[in-house]
């Protein structure tokens, strides 16, 4: 345990598993094992855009931490439209590390035993209560087939060159649905992506397992992995073969990707120095689809830097919104019929040496 009153760090064993310290107050960041689980928030920390949350982050997670051990973490999920943003500094934390330890980071007087508090299971109804889920497409498959040909028209008309918009399905489960299963379930189903709980205002918990990391800073050392360009999966493997390898020499999907890793280029290469990329993108599998992926690596050219201050260069990136970027979510806010919310915002985790690692809020 490390010294000081205000943050103590225990080390756990190494079969514990981080879903066990998350409870639907709090928040989870999960990828092939390592990542952060959350109990309650203790504070949280405002500030007027993405691009100044960083700093004061920071300094909140670094109030009592005497640099040994692992640092503190704040984890959760940011919207999507530009605006005030904020993040709760969890009181206690799990956090599994590369190198394979586990610990529980608490600040503040709260003790070791509350991210493990009992919790009620929701999701079951009585014997002979339940009934089917009702779905509701939100817009409906004709509606989004006219916001798409308004965009079109926009896009021939000029200033806009790409736009992605969204659609919802609204499932009405009859029942109490419970973020921990979801994120179990998810898991199960997609083991490397990052696996996400965070909570959305009034109640609700944004859950899913995104495939694409935005961007991770440790040590000084960054990692972006954007995606773009996407084709089915399949049962037959020579089929799901076919598939993959037409993807890869898509004159469309690959434009679309192009522009995407423009994107990205152009905004590492103010914090970068070097900053290098895969020449051709290179595909990558989830369980039910192919995508096609550029990985990045460099090194920030200033130590202050934090991986907030990165995020903000990134986010939104044109996989998710369009370009340019001003234009496309000005047409996303004006076309679709739902706030978008954290749902295509970056969701992860900073400490309080400024590293930590953020994907983007998709599959959820």
């Amino acid at each position: 345990m490390t010294d000081g009153s205000a943050v103590r760090a225990t080390r756990l064993g190494p079969a514990f598993d981080l879903l066990a310290a998350y409870d639907e107050g709090g928040a989870f960041f999960e990828r092939d094992g390592l990542g952060v689980a959350a109990g309650d928030p203790q504070d949280t920390v405002r500030a007027t855009s993405l691009a100044e949350l960083g700093g004061p982050v920071v300094a909140g997670l670094g109030e009592g931490w005497d640099h040994g051990g692992p640092a503190p973490v704040a984890l959760g999920g940011l919207p999507f439209a530009p605006g005030p943003v904020s993040l709760a500094l969890p009181a206690s934390v799990v956090r599994r590390t590369d190198e394979g330890e586990t610990w529980l980071i608490e600040r503040g007087d709260r003790g070791a035993a509350t991210p493990f508090a009992p919790r009620r299971v929701a999701g079951d109804l009585p014997h002979g209560s339940f009934r089917p889920a009702q779905l509701r497409e939100v817009p409906t498959v004709r509606g989004y087939e006219d916001v798409v040909a308004d965009a079109l028209e926009r896009i021939r008309a000029g200033g806009l060159e790409k736009v992605v918009l969204a659609r919802t399905l609204e499932v009405d489960a009859g029942r109490p649905l419970d973020a921990k299963r979801l994120l179990h379930r998810l898991r199960a189903v997609e083991p490397h992506g990052y696996a996400f709980a965070a909570p959305s205002g009034e109640g609700a918990v944004l859950v899913g397992a995104s495939p694409e990391l935005l961007v991770s800073l440790r040590g000084g050392e960054v990692r972006a992995t954007p995606l773009a360009g996407t084709a089915p999966r399949a049962g037959d493997p020579d089929e799901d073969r076919a598939n993959a390898e037409a993807l890869s020499v898509s004159a469309k999907n690959r434009e679309e990707h192009a522009v995407v890793v423009r994107a990205v280029a152009s905004a590492l290469e103010g914090h970068c120095e070097p900053l290098r990329w895969d020449p051709d993108p290179v595909l990558l599998e989830t369980a039910n689809v192919w995508h096609l992926a550029t990985r990045f690596a460099g090194r920030v050219r200033d130590p202050a830097t934090t991986v907030l201050d990165l995020v903000a260069a990134l986010h939104p990136t044109p996989a998710v919104c369009g370009t340019p970027t001003g234009a496309a979510r000005a047409t996303i806010a004006e076309l679709e019929p739902f706030d978008r919310g954290r749902y295509a915002g970056p969701v992860g985790w900073i400490d309080a040496r400024g590293d930590g690692e953020w994907a983007i809020a998709l599959r959820c």
